[in-house]
């Protein structure tokens, strides 16, 4: 099923007044808050899922979209295969993974080793395209490096204002600066940690390698986190970086949407948006889609309009 936008797409809007579209057939908006409260949005190559209690996709800027329905939930969180947009891995409310190798056109099931809860947040490896990461509400993280297909238990939740946080948004990023390369950003219920792919500690995002940040004392640096637990906790709804600029991130929180290009040392609000989820073009680092209550809206200046 093919879903047609008759009246275009400005320069400022992907999909504005979107819940006022109906799908032929179903009993619900195109893009009605019950449709992508989960946060559930993805961009491969030039293909944008979007998903709740279905799959949909666009292949041309949002001007049309195809439908998937299934699996049998909702879906909570997605990933893609970075050099097969076809390929989709979703989280189902209540716990448990479903793979489509055909852009949703048929599910199978996935995710033997994980537990039955939800999975918050899912993530592809950055360079490893059968690694995936896994936050499971209430558990912590896990790692398959076979596609999804099983897993393993590899870190704790992040402990933040004192207690251990749930975390709701992932984000594997390209650095130098890790141990091995790779960081593992994680937006959580109070502000953001990252992790380096050695598994070793959560910590705050600081200057300089992993090896520095473990080292205490010295003098502080200039920064500018994301707000995180004061006056009021800000969970990090969303957290997405593009391949090509490993050190551009974008995070969602209610105070609206908030960009960095230093790998989340100095961070910056960029807009009010209140958006539920964000997805970046890989290849184009300011081409980003979010999703509000309200459907979804497309900029191509990095957030700023």
């Amino acid at each position: 099923m093919t879903i047609s936008m008759t009246d275009g797409i400005s320069r400022r809007t992907f999909l504005g007044a979107a819940t006022g579209a109906w799908i032929v057939g179903s009993a619900r908006p195109l893009f009605a808050t019950t449709t992508l409260r989960t946060g559930a949005l993805a961009f491969a190559g030039g293909t944008v899922h979007a998903a709740g209690y279905s799959l949909l996709r666009s292949e041309d800027g949002g001007a049309t979209w195809r439908e998937s329905i299934g699996p049998d939930r909702r879906l909570t969180a997605l990933t893609v295969h970075p050099e097969r947009p076809d390929r989709v891995i979703a989280a189902l409310e209540g716990g448990g993974l479903a793979v489509s190798e055909y852009g949703g056109e048929s599910w199978r099931k996935a995710g033997t080793g994980l537990p039955g809860a939800t999975i918050d947040a899912l993530a592809t490896a950055a360079q490893q395209a059968d690694t995936l990461y896994a936050a499971i509400a209430g558990d912590g993280l896990w790692r398959s490096e076979d596609a999804g297909e099983s897993w393993e238990f590899v870190m704790d939740r992040p402990f933040l204002a004192e207690a251990e946080r749930d975390v709701l948004s992932l984000a594997a990023v390209d650095l130098a600066s890790g141990m091995g390369g790779i960081w593992l950003y994680a937006g959580t219920t109070a502000g953001l940690q990252r992790l380096p792919d050695c598994f070793c500690r959560w910590q705050d995002v600081q200057p300089g390698n992993a090896l520095d940040a473990l080292i205490e004392g010295g003098e502080a640096p200039e920064m500018a986190p994301l707000p995180a637990g004061e006056p009021v906790e800000e969970p990090v709804r969303a957290l997405v970086s593009p391949a090509v600029a490993p050190g551009a991130l974008y995070a969602a929180l209610s105070s609206g949407i908030w960009t960095t290009t230093d790998a989340g040392v100095v961070w910056r609000k960029v807009n009010t948006l209140d958006a539920i989820a964000l997805a970046v073009d890989p290849s184009d680092p300011l081409a980003l889609v979010a999703a509000t209550e309200n459907g979804l809206t497309y900029s191509r200046d990095g957030g700023e309009t």
